[in-house]
């Protein structure tokens, strides 16, 4: 078996086998050398006898521990890793792992149970209660005893570059940021260290210009969907309104209203964040343990009613620009004034209680379906595998999506409802837009304009994602 590791690593001057010391190679059980080269071989992608960051980061599905994990086990520092540093680095990595192993089974009977999981965890200052620590023992135990083996516990922490059990923690999360245009989501969660260290706002910048980006490159299928939603009856299919739209304000004018709706990302990601973390103190109180999903799901619920409050008026500025004819408006100032003059203040919060109760909706489905997709693969995957950023992001695209779904009627209606009124004193209300859209266009009106809602999910999450990506590497943000 010793022919087996020569074969990787020749024998002259610059190979790496003296990185290795000696006794591993003579004294390695013919067990361990076969499943270290089996993991070896699994990682290196391009079959060449060697591991570099790109076989480790389609096996990691990150970048930053792929990383880590070359700088740690790269003794020659050349690069690439060999089979002789990979033993050497996953043999002395695993002497770590046995010890926090150690620290953790109190009663010292070679496994883990939720006990003695939740009593590490309180000994770290964390509080889990039992079915937090059954879910956490799940993503490790691969034999559904509810009991993690060393071996278990050796291969979900295998390829984790840290030792510190704190650090072995922060290695199981992992976040996104995915803007498709809509403002109902629930807000990124933020650990301690991210809120002390000041990452906290180099994410929301990261995330505000990517919202900025996909929403000015989506802004076509934004104006299509809104000029849909409120003359939708008008026109006979998505081509024709299209072709009505390019006819009357040209290419420069299918960028109508993205300029609002650009500006209005700042301070929509200001206030809910400010606001979610104030719901997440009140709802927690003095537990120190993580919220579960539906207390996500309210604190995330109250931000979004908060800052869509404080920002509505932009929304329907928003919508008031988008469907405007050529010269109606000169601004974004001359808008806001002759809305004044013409129809009050109350102009500006028309269609916000329909806007207000879509957000439960929306958000409570987007995140219970991005939350059912992403465990249903963990639980799936009882090798410790972390979902990949694709897949991660398809999850996002799916929830949304479903979310979007539900509460499209309720936005549909909403849009209306900020449309100016050109018969009349304006004395529509929710239920009278939903009445008639009802009797004159069937359930078909209730959903007019989804089509290119869908079309621009894709783009947006795929920009979103790569300027959000470029922008956290340029303010040196690190994901937690």
């Amino acid at each position: 078996m010793v022919n087996a590791i020569n074969h990787h690593v020749p024998v002259g001057p610059g190979n790496t086998e003296s990185v290795m010391p000696p006794h591993y190679l003579h004294e390695l059980p013919n067990e361990d050398e076969l499943r270290l080269a089996k993991l070896f071989e699994s990682l290196d992608m391009d079959k060449n006898g060697k591991i570099d960051i790109h076989d480790l980061s389609i096996a990691l599905h990150d970048k930053e521990y792929a990383q880590k994990f070359l700088e740690l086990s790269d003794a020659t520092k050349s690069g690439s890793i060999t089979l002789a540093e990979f033993i050497h680095y996953v043999k002395e990595h695993e002497k770590s792992l046995r010890l926090s192993f150690s620290n953790i089974d109190k009663n010292k009977d070679g496994k883990i149970d939720q006990y003695e999981l939740i009593r590490a965890f309180q000994e770290l200052g964390i509080e889990i209660d039992d079915a937090e620590a059954i879910k956490l023992l799940k993503r490790m135990d691969k034999d559904g005893s509810l009991e993690i083996s060393f071996e278990e516990w050796r291969d979900f922490l295998l390829y984790c570059p840290f030792t510190d059990l704190h650090d072995l923690i922060k290695y199981w999360r992992h976040s996104t940021f995915i803007d498709i245009g809509e403002d109902m989501n629930v807000p990124d969660d933020f650990t301690q260290a991210e809120m002390i260290t000041g990452m906290w706002w180099r994410h929301l910048v990261s995330g505000g210009v990517a919202g900025a980006v996909s929403r000015t490159f989506t802004a076509p299928l934004d104006r299509l969907k809104v000029f849909l939603q409120v003359y939708g009856n008008q026109h006979s299919n998505i081509t024709t309104c299209f072709k009505s739209m390019l006819k009357e304000g040209g290419k420069r004018g299918m960028w109508r209203g993205n300029g609002i709706n650009v500006l209005k990302i700042a301070p929509e990601s200001a206030f809910k964040f400010m606001a979610y973390e104030q719901a997440k103190r009140l709802i927690r109180g003095s537990r120190t343990k993580d919220l579960t999903i539906f207390e996500r799901f309210m604190a995330g619920s109250l931000a979004g009613g908060f800052s869509q409050s404080l920002i509505y008026p932009l929304e329907v500025l928003k919508t008031r620009l988008a469907i405007r004819k050529s010269n109606q408006y000169k601004g974004i100032f001359d808008c806001i004034q002759k809305m004044y003059y013409r129809e009050g203040m109350r102009s500006f919060y028309r269609g916000y209680v329909p806007n207000l109760l879509g957000i439960l909706p929306y958000a409570g489905i987007d995140l219970a379906v991005y939350e059912t997709l992403k465990n249903n693969y963990i639980a799936s995957h009882n090798n410790g595998e972390k979902p990949g950023m694709p897949l991660l992001l398809a999850c996002g695209t799916v929830s949304s999506t479903c979310g979007q779904v539900c509460s499209y009627p309720l936005a549909l209606v909403r849009t209306r409802l900020q449309a100016p009124h050109l018969e009349g004193p304006d004395t529509r209300t929710m239920m009278s837009v939903f009445r008639e859209i009802w009797v004159k266009e069937g359930m078909v009106g209730l959903y007019r304009g989804i089509t290119p809602n869908f079309m621009k999910v894709a783009p947006a999450v795929s920009i979103s994602y790569v300027v959000y990506e470029r922008c956290r590497e340029a303010l040196g943000v690190t994901m937690s």
